[in-house]
C-alpha cells in the first residue's frame, strides 16, 4: 500500500463529478470498452477471457475479494480522465493541496537548536507549486519514498520556516512513523 501515493490519488477522486461504477458487471464493462476488448481486460486482472465474457453478460454478479479490489482499483485509476486532469492542474497552478497528517515529524539542525523529533498533527495548505511537484512525481513513477521526501520539504519551507521567515538554517526535516495521512484539493 502506498500512502503517499494512493492519498494523491483519492484527494483528485473526490473531484469526480459521477461516481465510478460499483458493481462487477459495469465495472467489467466499462474496462473493456476503455481497453478496447475482453482479451487486454483478462491480462491486467489475471482472469481468464471467459471470466470476463461471463462478468459482462451478467452471468457472474459477485467476485472474490481480491478480484474485487482489483477490480475497483483499475476502475478508479482510469474513471473521468479529463476531470482528474483538471484537478490536478488547477491545484498545481492556483489552488494548492492541503496536507492532513500525524506522524513523527523532526529535523536536522545546527548544534544548540531542539530538533528532537516529536509526534504531531499538521493540518498545512502546501502551495500550487509543491502540489506540481508532487504530482509530477506522481506521474513519472516516484517510489514512496521520494514522494515522502517531497512532502518533507514542502513541509519545511511552509511549517518549519515559515516561507522564509523563521529557522533558515534548517537543513533536513524528518517524517517517519506516520499513523495518518490525508491529502485535499
Amino acid at each position: 500500500m502506498s500512502l503517499f501515493g494512493d492519498g494523491l490519488d483519492a484527494a483528485v477522486q473526490k473531484a469526480f463529478t459521477r461516481p465510478a461504477p460499483k458493481n462487477a458487471g459495469p465495472q467489467m464493462r466499462y474496462l473493456v470498452k476503455q481497453l478496447g476488448g475482453t482479451k487486454a481486460v483478462a491480462q491486467m486482472l489475471r482472469v481468464s477471457q471467459r471470466t470476463v465474457e461471463r462478468y459482462v453478460k451478467d452471468q457472474i454478479k459477485h467476485p472474490r475479494r481480491d478480484l474485487a479490489a482489483r477490480l475497483e482499483r483499475e476502475v478508479k485509476a482510469r474513471w473521468q480522465p479529463q476531470i482528474r486532469a483538471k484537478a490536478r492542474e488547477k491545484a498545481a497552478t492556483t489552488g494548492g493541496i492541503v496536507i492532513d497528517t500525524r506522524a513523527r515529524l523532526g529535523y536536522t539542525a545546527p548544534i544548540g537548536s531542539t530538533d528532537q523529533d516529536r509526534i504531531r498533527h499538521l493540518t498545512i495548505a502546501l502551495p500550487p507549486r509543491h502540489a506540481a511537484r508532487l504530482f509530477e512525481a506522481q506521474a513519472a513513477g516516484a517510489t514512496e519514498q521520494q514522494l515522502k521526501e517531497i512532502a518533507a520539504d514542502a513541509l519545511k519551507e511552509v511549517y518549519f520556516q515559515d516561507g522564509g521567515r523563521r529557522a533558515g538554517s534548517l537543513e533536513e526535516v524528518r517524517f517517519t512513523d506516520i499513523e495518518h495521512l490525508e491529502f485535499d484539493l
